[in-house]
């Protein structure tokens, strides 16, 4: 069985920063894609937000934060991270980690193992 953790979620002002992290146990990633995926108050479906090769070599972004946020990873910790800066009200949702096995696209669907959640809030 897997777990992911997520953390670092919170209020934060336009324009601010947060780096939420995510914390795997129970199997490593270490041959898989990491993702953050989002979900905005009242939308049904999770939104891409970023992915991560296994290695660190790939990395994609949705449009709309491209330039703003920067995913990494530590396999040795099996942590994954977020870093969004920039912030904007409409970055507002919950936010989950999601890892993936044998999958490198950006489809909810095809990622197996995923966290609670953290809730994210941007103020205007």
């Amino acid at each position: 069985q897997v777990q992911l953790v997520e953390s670092g979620g919170g209020l934060v002002q336009a324009g601010g920063s947060l780096r939420l992290s995510c914390a795997a146990s129970g199997r490593t990633f270490n041959s898989g894609y990491m993702a953050w995926f989002r979900q905005a108050p009242l939308k049904k479906e999770r939104e891409f937000v970023a992915s991560i090769s296994w290695n660190g070599v790939y990395t994609y972004y949705a449009d709309s934060v491209k330039g703003r946020f920067t995913i990494s990873r530590d396999n040795a910790k099996n942590m994954v991270y977020l870093q969004m800066n920039s912030l904007k009200s409409e970055d507002t949702a919950v936010y989950y980690c999601a890892a993936a096995l044998g999958y490198s696209g950006h489809g909810a669907n095809g990622y197996s193992y995923w966290g609670q959640g953290t809730h994210v809030t941007v103020s205007s």
